[in-house]
């Protein structure tokens, strides 16, 4: 069943239930300024040090067994940052799981194709459920999250077979045990001979990817058994067609998988971010998206 939400009495619903202290603004600068996260580097590429921000559960302990969700930023594979999600790695920790929000190379920063993104997204997850019992983490219920191109990275690293980093343990999964993924990339190219993305977007992530679209697209990789999944999606989404998101839902239901779109009306790519400034209404429905998205994805089963 999909689910079609708009500006309206449920959204209000969601709304009501969180308080202002709650309602955290993204911090987009880079490197992020989250005094609040504990840093840990996952990884490290010549100078290059990845960190995940963690964020823990009010008197979390080591022999815990939390829950964990780690968000991976949007930015095209060009650019982004972490802080991007840091509304919602504190509302998740105020409800006790483990958030975390990861770095990983970009195009602008360190020169790297959307192939090096996934590379340091499986290692991301894979760093974790290694260091789950000194974390105090469950391994069995690590999920994976992102918007955009994180929303691609996240999916990818459930879907898209490969792309393991060399020297790693490969006994150890890079692959999540849900997904929550906002306004993802999920499909890089054309599909079953029909093209949802247009010339103009086709050629684009063609060009980032060295013509390698297919090898990352998580659509082409559907199959039984893949992780439950939640998809928020605004329906007049300009960067990530809402056809895509449509036939990935499809697809994932008719291979026997469990996946929920929640489709927001008439809104646009991004629409749950917060603290990136416009004008007053702007911001304000901005909160009342990241509220609504906040509590379904509250309500997902991996807490």
């Amino acid at each position: 069943m999909r689910f079609l939400l708009c500006l309206s009495t449920l959204i209000l619903a969601f709304s009501a239930q969180l308080s202002a202290e709650e309602i955290q603004l993204g911090t987009w600068g880079y490197p992020p300024a989250l005094p609040e996260a504990k840093v840990e580097t996952y990884k490290t590429v010549g100078e290059t040090n990845l960190n995940l921000y963690i964020f823990n559960p009010s008197g979390h302990r080591s022999n815990d067994q939390k829950s964990a969700i780690v968000f991976f930023f949007g930015g095209g594979w060009r650019g982004g940052t972490p802080g991007q999600f840091h509304p919602q790695c504190k509302y998740l920790a105020s409800r006790g799981m483990v958030a975390i929000t990861a770095d990983y190379r970009v195009q602008r920063r360190q020169g790297v194709t959307p192939m090096q993104c996934l590379n340091d997204a499986k290692s991301a997850i894979r760093w974790v459920r290694e260091n789950a019992k000194r974390l105090g983490i469950d391994p069995s219920k690590i999920v994976a999250s992102g918007g955009s191109a994180g929303g691609h990275l996240a999916a990818a690293t459930a879907l898209v077979p490969g792309f393991e980093e060399a020297g790693e343990d490969l006994k150890v999964s890079s692959a999540p045990n849900a997904m929550v993924l906002f306004n993802p990339a999920v499909m890089l190219t054309d599909f079953k001979g029909k093209d949802y993305l247009g010339e103009e977007k086709t050629e684009s992530i063609s060009e980032r990817t060295k013509e390698n679209s297919k090898s990352i697209s998580p659509i082409h990789f559907v199959r039984k058994g893949l992780p439950p999944s939640i998809i928020f999606h605004g329906t007049n989404d300009e960067a990530v067609p809402f056809l895509t998101v449509q036939e990935f839902e499809k697809e994932m239901k008719s291979a026997g998988n469990s996946c929920q779109l929640f489709a927001f009306q008439d809104s646009p790519h991004g629409f749950y971010n917060t603290g990136r400034g416009g004008s007053a209404e702007r911001q304000a429905n901005e909160l009342k998206m990241y509220n609504a998205t906040t509590r379904l994805m509250d309500s997902f089963w991996f807490r």
